[in-house]
């Protein structure tokens, strides 16, 4: 099989292309990225001598560049997006140009292509807020979304639904809940802690830090990747939650603890606008095609917190470059 993945470079695109290329040592994997702010080339340096893989470095808002791109694929895997909720509020341009146009652009292509499978990676944010003692999101529940991000995603979303219902495109949708793992850019909650804390500096962490999130290690996010593409019902919908519901201070905790921290080390500053309160994932219908998470937290956080500390040249230049404070999160 030859496979185009948009946003390769990325966190989740990383990891997925190296767990793919191990599972399956035939396959072929060609990478569209754009090598924006947050996607790092250095990331899979290790297989630019690999015959099986080939990165193009290019828009998924240009169509010429997707189409030449897809010679000869097989499926398309679409993770390039504009992810981050801070970003979002400060500026949406960026986020619907790229997760809502550009994901149009690509259906396009694969539609005059004729790809025979098209899956695209959404995020359970799309659902928007989730009570306290409510029952997770099933793909059934209703599209709420409560930030431009999430917007952005929505509308993506949606027309890759609307791609399978007008032209009946190959399409399949994945939503995971919140990841974390090697390789995530270090303006996210995990890695900023983290690196923090190694630096010395203080956690920031949004109002009184009793959000509540579904952690899924990425790994386990590759293995449902790879099973939607090889078992998912073309037009379906799948969840993919890691089944591990902690509020934010929790999380944070067990970062400390790792450590050698104490609370002191927590910097609580004011609630980012619109902040969804809980997301949780029914994984019913992807457990049917025979995925579960694997990767409890205590061992995802472990290898989480290692990976940074043993990987200082991979993240340290990267910090120097963020913004010093987008809603007052990031210090």
């Amino acid at each position: 099989m030859k496979i185009l993945i948009t946003g390769g470079c990325g966190f989740i695109g990383s990891n997925l292309i190296y767990h793919l290329l191990n599972s399956h040592p035939d396959w072929h994997i060609t990478n569209l990225d754009n090598l924006s702010y947050a996607a790092q080339g250095k990331n899979l340096a290790p297989l630019e001598k690999d015959p099986r893989y080939h990165l193009i470095v290019g828009s998924i808002e240009d169509q010429k560049t997707v189409l030449a791109a897809l010679n000869g694929c097989d499926a398309i895997i679409h993770l390039a997006a504009q992810t981050h909720v801070d970003r979002s509020i400060v500026d949406p341009l960026p986020f619907v140009q790229t997760n809502t146009l550009g994901t149009q652009v690509l259906l396009e292509a694969a539609r005059q292509a004729s790809i025979p499978r098209f899956v695209h990676i959404s995020t359970d944010e799309v659902y928007g807020a989730l009570p306290e003692h409510a029952p997770p999101f099933t793909e059934q529940h209703p599209l709420a979304p409560r930030s431009p991000y999430a917007a952005s995603k929505a509308a993506a979303d949606l027309l890759v639904l609307a791609a399978y219902e007008t032209f009946r495109m190959p399409v399949t949708i994945i939503r995971p809940s919140n990841n974390y793992g090697p390789y995530q850019f270090p303006e996210k909650f995990i890695p900023l802690a983290i690196t923090n804390l190694l630096e010395g500096k203080k956690v920031p962490v949004y109002g009184t830090g009793h959000n509540i999130r579904d952690w899924i290690f990425v790994e386990d996010t590759c293995r449902a990747i790879e099973t939607v593409l090889l078992k998912g019902t073309t037009g379906e919908v799948y969840n993919a939650g890691g089944s591990c519901e902690k509020r934010n201070i929790e999380l944070i905790q067990a970062i400390l603890n790792l450590l050698g921290k104490d609370n002191q080390w927590i910097d609580f500053v004011p609630d980012r606008p619109a902040h969804d309160y809980r997301y949780a994932l029914d994984n019913s219908k992807i457990n049917r095609l025979g995925w579960h998470p694997t990767v409890d937290f205590t061992t995802g956080i472990e290898r989480t917190v290692r990976w940074y500390q043993e990987h200082p040249e991979w993240w340290q230049p990267l910090k120097r470059r963020l913004p010093r404070a987008v809603q007052g999160f990031w210090t």
